[in-house]
């Protein structure tokens, strides 16, 4: 015991805990601070997880074309660990986007944002966009055809920006195409830049918070009045408890849930398997980013196309900006979610939102299945032989691509399991030689005889 006393009294004259460290992790917080203010925290323990899984893959991660694909099937299938630690690296990803969005959320519901907390909203709102921006970066480094065409997307939507789209989609990619230069930048902004610009800001963050303290649970009736606020809430802290280990607890045990659950997730379910090499030469791909984005990508799919070039830059300019200028337009007045339920309405509306259009890009029924499949076997069984070879026609022209048979196929076209049974031969024809919406003429690009195989087998899907 004198032995520990000693090495604390040793530690404590050089590096002042008892002075400089104690108070201020056993400053007091209000009573009443519950369950929902633990996901700053949480936040910041998913940060520190993707620190140091990040330093780790880097360790044989390697940032160049003709490397990086082979450098991720390592470390996942050869290192020591790799497996593992990358998957914590993806879970951890995810749990980082949910928990920032969740806390970005409570703090918008609770009005937590309002006087004397404005930096804290301010600062906290950029973080929530650089870690969207390690989520986006991170994603073309895996430098397989899901990534790179899905960069390609999205340089080709930056570059519909009105007056500066080209220069945004040059700054993107590093130059004119997705390359080599790409794939460097993203790495160092992935690894360097925005994890630099997150370590400053989330000491920032921390400051503000220790600085003034903890926002009380809201009460009806008591809003926010700059000009009397600070006393009211001196008089909170004098009834309150220390954070450590009255409130510190509930942080801890969330944390160590979540980092439970990460790592549970990576070890059973494993990292995003890889597809195939990035090689530009292959158009025939259907991008789609990481699950945090999709919502993103279905948006984008589902306006009309005439307003496509203006909601590229207004959406995502509207939505920063209401966010940065928010505490500095309504920073008092009552901040309990029951007198605000525009707040609530708000929230509500923009996750059910979020939650149908990552459905809805999950599916995405606007876009051909680059890999449907043969049509089922049970289908045709009991066909002519005209019939199946028209199956067989049917899925070299891509026609089950869009089109669903039986539950395999597309989604872009109609459901044609009993088509036979809604048009007549001579309709079939018609159609298929003639197109239809979003569909091609293949009047030109079909011979007489597997017209003849396709339309029998069309008929016989009743």
């Amino acid at each position: 015991m004198n032995g520990g006393k000693g090495f604390y009294h040793w530690l404590n004259t050089r590096l002042g805990i008892s002075g400089a460290i104690l108070p201020v992790i056993e400053h007091p917080v209000p009573r009443g601070v519950d369950w929902w203010y633990v996901f700053g925290s949480a936040t910041l323990t998913a940060f520190v997880f993707q620190v140091i899984t990040g330093v780790a893959l880097a360790m044989s991660y390697v940032p160049a074309p003709n490397s990086a694909y082979q450098s991720i099937d390592f470390i996942t299938n050869s290192a020591v660990l790799g497996s593992l630690i990358r998957g914590i690296h993806y879970f951890g990803a995810s749990a980082m986007v949910i928990l920032i969005a969740i806390h970005l959320a409570h703090e918008f519901l609770v009005g937590s944002y309002k006087f004397p907390r404005e930096l804290n909203w301010f600062t906290g709102v950029i973080l929530f966009f650089l870690t969207l921006g390690m989520a986006f970066t991170g994603q073309l480094l895996r430098w397989d055809q899901n990534a790179y065409w899905a960069v390609v997307v999205a340089a080709e939507q930056v570059g519909r920006t009105p007056f500066i789209g080209e220069q945004l989609a040059q700054l993107v990619v590093a130059g004119q195409t997705v390359g080599g230069a790409t794939l460097t930048r993203f790495y160092a902004t992935h690894v360097f830049l925005i994890p630099a610009l997150m370590f400053l800001l989330i000491g920032v963050h921390l400051y503000l918070v220790i600085f003034l303290g903890i926002s009380e649970p809201p009460k009806p009736g008591v809003p926010v009045e700059p000009e009397t606020y600070e006393r009211h809430y001196h008089e909170i802290l004098e009834n309150g408890i220390p954070f450590f280990p009255d409130a510190a607890w509930k942080d801890v045990v969330f944390a160590l849930g979540v980092g439970a659950v990460v790592v549970v997730l990576a070890a059973i379910i494993g990292p995003p398997q890889l597809g195939q090499l990035a090689d530009p030469t292959i158009v025939q791909a259907n991008p789609r980013p990481d699950w945090y984005f999709i919502w993103y990508f279905a948006l984008f799919a589902l306006i009309p196309p005439s307003i496509e070039n203006v909601f590229i830059l207004v959406f995502p300019l509207t939505v920063a900006v209401l966010l940065l200028a928010l505490p500095f337009v309504a920073n008092q007045g009552e901040r309990a979610p029951s007198r605000r339920p525009w707040a609530v309405g708000i929230v509500v509306i923009a996750a059910l939102a979020i939650a149908v259009l990552v459905r809805q890009g999950d599916i995405a029924p606007w876009s051909p299945n680059f890999d449907p499949g043969p049509v089922p076997a049970t289908v045709t069984a009991e066909m002519s032989p005209s019939a199946q070879q028209g199956a067989i026609v049917f899925q070299h022209l891509g026609c089950h691509n869009c089109h669903m048979i039986a539950g395999t196929g597309g989604l872009r076209g109609p459901d044609l399991t009993h088509v036979g049974s809604r048009y007549t031969r001579p309709q079939l024809i018609t159609r298929v030689l003639n197109g239809g919406r979003n569909m091609p003429a293949y009047g030109g690009n079909i011979s007489p005889n597997d017209l003849n195989n396709l339309v029998d087998f069309l008929s016989s899907l009743k």
